[in-house]
């Protein structure tokens, strides 16, 4: 019977988090994918791991996906407006299935902050301290690829928009908040726990810098008011509740609530996190 199991599995952050439970010595009998689709796991059988269909989106699914499963991680769900309903199912499957611990990614500063993704991870946090599972809460802060994937767009208009104000983000990459879920999972911990998941803060001036360092091609930071950005992401083609919304999180980062001094990453995967040159030339190569 596995001892772990990770929802969303086939994801992007989920395969990072069974590829490193599995370099890191845990076998693969030990631990269950928890998909939607297994045709699209077939990678992840071949490796020994065991496929468990379900779906967020029918409770009747979860209980025995989770069967027997000791240590669990929900991978928050990527449906705006449904993501409380979505986890609650899977904690209350948890809870039934006497899973010992359940691990959640959230985002940073769930409980104070007013970046408009917070509401459901905030709720999804107050489930979980209700349920009387023991828990343990990452708060991931940005992932370094929400800009490092946009490498192909700076380089072609020598431009990176946007409205922080000159303000910091603590981005990390996908692969340090896979060690870190993975850490979460396997370390010994007395109680629940509450982590601020950052990596070393940068501004946009600074990512503008390091892309022209790696690549070599001249790239600058033009920096806009929230309603500036929202009218010009309208005038390549975005809708104006999708502008609105990439504005927001970018206000959010200029009040400062994408920043953190928290060392919890670091400590977590006992390194520190990716430099941002590293991860650009990643995603140049």
């Amino acid at each position: 019977m596995p001892t772990y199991a990770v929802t969303g599995a086939t994801g992007r952050l989920g395969r990072l988090v069974i590829g490193q439970l599995l370099d890191s010595g845990v076998p693969a009998a030990e631990i269950a994918a928890i998909v939607r689709s297994p045709e699209k796991a077939a990678d992840l059988a071949a490796r020994g791991v065991e496929i468990r269909k379900a779906n967020y989106d029918d409770p009747s699914t979860l209980p025995g996906a989770v069967a027997g499963v000791r240590r669990l991680l929900l991978i928050s769900g990527d449906t705006p407006g449904q993501r409380v309903p979505q986890h609650t199912a899977v904690v209350d499957a948890a809870k039934l299935a006497g899973v010992e611990r359940l691990v959640y990614t959230s985002i940073l500063k769930a409980d104070s902050t007013t970046n408009p993704l917070a509401p459901e991870h905030k709720a999804t946090e107050e489930v979980l301290a209700a349920s009387g599972l023991t828990y343990t809460v990452l708060r991931n802060g940005w992932y370094t690829e929400n800009y490092t994937d946009q490498l192909p767009q700076y380089l072609g208009s020598g431009t990176i928009l946007g409205a922080t104000g000159g303000s910091k983000i603590s981005a990390a990459t996908r692969a340090d908040y896979a060690a870190a879920a993975v850490a979460a999972l396997t370390r010994e911990e007395a109680g629940n726990a509450v982590y601020e998941l950052g990596g070393t803060p940068f501004t946009f001036d600074e990512l503008a810098e390091a892309v022209t360092e790696v690549t070599g091609t001249p790239v600058a930071h033009r920096d806009l008011s929230a309603a500036e950005l929202a009218s010009a992401l309208e005038n390549v083609g975005l809708d104006a509740g999708t502008a609105g919304f990439v504005a927001a999180l970018d206000n959010s980062i200029a009040i400062g609530e994408l920043v953190t001094d928290s060392d919890d990453l670091s400590r977590l995967i006992g390194r520190p996190s990716t430099p941002l040159r590293d991860a650009i030339r990643a995603a140049q190569a």
